[in-house]
């Protein structure tokens, strides 16, 4: 049986009125450094998200999302961001920001399986 590694993890949070402080967890960000993973999930379900914010850009939210996942798998079209080392990548991904997309303090664990790990997370914490 493989011994368990080391990985951490940070919740996507949108916050549609930065001022207010709201917020839903939309999705998840895992690294782990010995498997080389870096990954995220996420879901916008329209429902519960026009009851939070009537006003929200759908097409916004996505956009912003499509960007951080791009830059998540180092990706060229993510940019100069996305050619970094999988470890600087997580770092600015979970850097503090105020805007829509902000992402929860970092928080480790242990797995075995990082993958699998990133479904039971978002599976938790977003579904």
């Amino acid at each position: 049986m493989p011994g368990k590694e080391l990985f951490e993890y940070a919740v996507i949070r949108w916050v549609p009125r930065v001022e207010r402080e709201e917020f839903l967890n939309i999705g998840v960000v895992l690294y782990c450094r010995s498997q080389r993973f870096l990954d995220m999930k996420y879901a916008l379900p329209s429902a519960k998200l026009r009851a939070f914010c009537p006003t929200y850009d759908p097409d916004e939210l996505e956009s912003c999302l499509a960007a951080f996942h791009l830059i998540c798998k180092g990706e060229r079209a993510g940019g100069t961001i996305a050619t970094l080392p999988p470890a600087e990548r997580f770092r600015w991904l979970t850097a503090k920001r105020s805007t829509v997309i902000q992402l929860s303090a970092v928080h480790p664990g242990l797995c075995t399986s990082a993958d699998q790990t990133l479904d039971h997370l978002f599976a938790a914490l977003v579904l």
